[in-house]
């Protein structure tokens, strides 16, 4: 979805100096559940920023050098710090995935861009497929015209293969869900290493989106996160 009109476009360069992009957005309907805006009142739009490939990465990068301290979460916290600062330029609210309590981050982005959970959960792109992410949103107290997304189409409806449920060793993934403590205890050990260095081989399976695909430094520093290594 593009954003061209001020002050989205706006919003859309101030993120794009780290990176990240606008992931489509929406106005809440009468009845749905209250948030707050920036001064409290009740938000009535909201706006997600995220990211497509790996583009944030150098960005991150810089600033983790310039911290004096080791960071629990760095990526969560130059997300937000980022965010916030788009926010309190714009007279915005910014909120984030990793807040308590949760936001209902997946249903935003799904009924902003219109888009599908994979096999694997993580929603596909028709771009981007598997290699793309939300790192926060901005709730706005005031309606914003915002095209209406549509239906993105799925790719996982044309894969007949499904090779995202067939790489992996232990079979963490499969149309029965997640196998939460197999994924762990198979990253922990020898025989994991490949998932330790380059990520998750189902993941990495999947034929769609190969030009955003995370390097394999980043899918390492994801897993390391995931898998508390």
């Amino acid at each position: 979805m593009t954003f061209s009109l001020s002050p989205v476009g706006k919003i859309a360069t101030a993120l794009a100096a780290n990176g990240l992009i606008l992931r489509g957005g929406f106005n809440f309907a009468d009845g749905e559940p209250v948030l707050a805006g920036p001064s409290g009142a009740p938000a009535k739009s909201v706006l997600l920023v995220g990211q497509a490939g790996a583009a944030p990465w150098p960005h991150f990068q810089r600033w983790l050098k310039r911290q004096p301290q080791p960071i629990a979460d760095p990526l969560d916290t130059w997300s937000r710090e980022v965010i916030v600062a788009v926010a309190q330029d714009f007279g915005a609210r910014a909120v984030s995935p990793s807040d308590r309590p949760y936001l209902p981050f997946q249903q935003w982005a799904m009924r902003a861009e219109g888009l599908k959970p994979s096999p694997l959960g993580i929603l596909m792109h028709p771009e981007y497929g598997l290699w793309h992410a939300y790192r926060g949103a901005l709730l706005f107290e005031q309606e914003i015209a915002i095209p209406e997304a549509d239906a993105a189409i799925h790719l996982c409806d044309a894969c007949i293969e499904k090779p995202c449920l067939k790489s992996c060793p232990v079979g963490a993934y499969s149309v029965d869900g997640f196998a939460h403590q197999a994924c762990l205890a198979h990253v922990h050990g020898t025989g994991g290493a490949p998932c330790r260095a380059g990520g998750c081989l189902d993941r990495n399976a999947c034929p769609y989106g190969a030009e955003y695909r995370y390097p394999a430094d980043v899918q390492a520093f994801h897993m390391v996160a995931f898998a508390e290594l």
